[in-house]
């Protein structure tokens, strides 16, 4: 690709509509990484923060040493959620080493949307382990979307190892002062073959939240 169609491209990156953007990534995923990237690179540090976004789902397009090693220092020096999220999609697909600094992210950032991010994207991934751990990390969470989300999450436990570790979070959450936690442990629950969730179930059908007790009863009803 010459110079004059990177300055091309470079000017809808910074000023063209998400269309135009999107048509601009099309065509950077085809060209050689080692000319791509670099461009991509420039472009990170933009104050325009579609700009950046847009770079970082370009790199997802060219899994390069190189690629990662930039996305890594973007985890370094960028501010905006919205692009530390889209950073965090990028990396995992680089697979399992993206899942160390998507660990680290997690532990340091308290946004919800990069939080929300993470565990989805662990949530997908074989590593229960690590999945585990940011769950604890995420119950803790005072947004309520990352905290439902993490009880959620739990129910991928009670098909690993790691089942009763999430039977004892849920025998926690079966009891939590806020209604919605009861809920959201009601609905993973119901997913659960264990003889031990058959008494919370049986629990929280008697919960004082009629959205509660309904949860519970449909989890009861059977499959």
């Amino acid at each position: 690709m010459d110079s004059d169609r990177f300055a091309q491209l470079e000017l809808l990156f910074r000023s063209g509509s998400i269309y135009d953007r999107k048509l601009a990534l099309d065509e950077l995923s085809q060209a050689p990484s080692d000319e791509v990237v670099p461009f991509l690179q420039g472009l990170t540090i933009s104050n325009d923060f579609l700009c950046r976004r847009f770079a970082v789902m370009g790199l997802g397009n060219h899994l390069t040493e190189q690629s990662f090693q930039v996305l890594i220092s973007l985890l370094e020096r960028e501010k905006d959620d919205n692009v530390i999220s889209e950073i965090a999609n990028t990396l995992f697909e680089f697979g399992d080493r993206s899942l160390p600094f998507l660990q680290n992210l997690f532990e340091r950032n308290q946004n919800w949307l990069t939080r929300q991010t993470i565990l989805a994207i662990l949530m997908e991934c074989d590593r229960p382990d690590i999945l585990l751990n940011i769950i604890n990390l995420a119950l803790l969470d005072p947004t309520q979307t990352v905290k439902e989300t993490a009880i959620i999450a739990l129910g991928i436990l009670l098909k690993s190892k790691y089942e009763s570790e999430a039977l004892d979070l849920l025998t926690d959450l079966a009891s939590a002062e806020f209604w919605r936690d009861r809920l959201r442990a009601a609905t993973t629950l119901s997913i659960s073959t264990n003889l031990r969730a058959k008494p919370l179930l049986a629990k929280l059908q008697k919960d004082e939240n009629h959205y509660v007790v309904a949860a519970a009863l449909e989890a009861g009803l059977p499959k």
